[in-house]
């Protein structure tokens, strides 16, 4: 076994070791460590013996070095002497708690005590089984940095005294849309990246879906998760067309639908479908647009006015200047370019997405549309002197340049 197989069985199991060490330790940090450091134990035996259970023996591993870290802390020798004694620790997890053991680390790495950017990161880190390498690539951020948010968080969550348990039911709603909201940042910025010179990142967005898929199975009755789930799937199915062989971006209306990923498609359609069951929510809305989409030919037979009517209703749901934009676009390709610009100058007045590409993208485009040249290339320009990823910066520059 080598590094790429010790990295594999990590990424499957990393959830279900920490949460369940977390669940005997009582301790969120010394868990996560404890795994760490069973991980990199394996990257250094695994190559000269393979174990008959890789799950098994990382378990195992791991369950010795907290018991090591435990038996340093004086304080806690009631707490060693009761692990040492319990043989349930060394058999298999139980499969009738690890469930929500899994759950409830979710939700601890996405307590709103967290920051975002450390939500993000310890996400990635205990549920994903990502390494802090892998996370700084993903967001183009240094690995110290990454290190030191996960280091925090652990830290913060230690200082507040969030317990390892699920929410009450009370608050439970609340805080699950702190989870979404965690994979939804991790998808975005797989599916389009804020910054670098790719437009794309689909192994960071997969890593959101793979987490979504996880949370839809743990939380089968909550319809957003489906919502979610089903937005990312129809958003990534689209991955294989939107860029060139050069990495270059490739808009909608000159994709090669033939080459989109219609298992994805069907999955989408699929948890849309489950989140349907009691009206959508702002993720199922977007999945519902998203779907739309996915079942056109083309965008001349896309159903436009039903979009704008999605957009509508999320924008009463989940009001935001981003949501009102894409509304605009919607517009412009059900009644034309005038009334929509009607709507992108209305936000540009009230001053929203301030130091934002996309506002004077779209209004680069209406303008290009109603034929006044001169403004639409200002726009285009501006926008590409806000935009940071380099892909994106240049399909603007060469549509201002086309204005002349």
């Amino acid at each position: 076994m080598g590094t790429a197989d010790v990295e594999a069985v990590w990424r499957i199991e990393s959830a279900r070791i920490v949460a369940a060490l977390t669940r005997f330790t009582g301790d969120f940090g010394l868990a996560e460590d404890a795994a760490q450091e069973a991980v990199a134990e394996a990257l250094v035996s695994w190559p000269l013996a393979a174990p008959a259970n890789p799950a098994g023996w990382l378990m195992a591993t791991a369950r010795r070095r907290a018991i090591d870290a435990i038996r340093r802390r004086t304080a806690l020798q009631d707490r060693y002497a009761l692990l040492a004694a319990d043989p349930a620790v060394d058999e298999e997890i139980d499969p009738d708690k690890i469930d929500d053991d899994v759950l409830a680390l979710m939700f601890i790495s996405c307590h709103p005590v967290l920051s975002p950017e450390a939500r993000v990161a310890l996400t990635l880190r205990v549920v994903g089984g990502l390494s802090s390498e892998q996370i700084a690539r993903a967001f183009l951020v240094p690995v110290p940095t990454v290190q030191a948010r996960i280091t925090r968080a652990k830290k913060t969550i230690a200082a507040a005294g969030v317990p390892f348990e699920l929410p009450p039911a009370g608050e439970r709603r609340e805080r699950l849309g702190g989870v979404l909201s965690v994979l939804y940042v991790i998808f975005t910025e797989g599916s389009t990246a804020t910054s670098g010179d790719r437009l794309l990142r689909p192994d960071v967005a997969y890593e959101a879906i793979r987490l979504a898929r996880t949370l839809a199975a743990l939380q089968p009755a909550e319809p957003e998760v489906h919502g979610l789930l089903a937005l990312c799937e129809l958003t990534a199915a689209r991955f294989p067309a939107r860029t060139g062989p050069d990495g270059s971006p490739i808009l909608l209306a000159d994709q090669d639908r033939r080459r989109w990923d219609f298992s994805a498609i069907r999955r989408g359609l699929a948890a849309l479908t489950k989140a349907s069951t009691r009206g959508l929510g702002p993720y199922g809305l977007q999945a519902a647009i998203a779907a739309t989409h996915a079942s056109a030919p083309s965008v001349e037979a896309t159903d436009w006015d039903r979009i704008v009517v999605l957009y509508e209703a999320l924008g009463r749901v989940a009001p935001s200047p981003v949501v009102e934009l894409n509304r605009a676009v919607a517009v412009a390709m059900a009644s034309g370019p005038a009334q929509a610009l009607a709507i992108v100058d209305e936000l540009v007045a009230s001053d929203q997405l301030p130091g934002s590409h996309l506002l004077p993208t779209v209004r680069g485009e209406l303008l290009a549309r109603l034929g006044r040249r001169p403004e639409a290339r200002a726009e285009l320009e501006l926008a590409a002197r806000l935009c940071a990823n380099q892909r994106e910066r240049s399909v603007l520059l060469r549509k201002a340049a086309a204005l002349g």
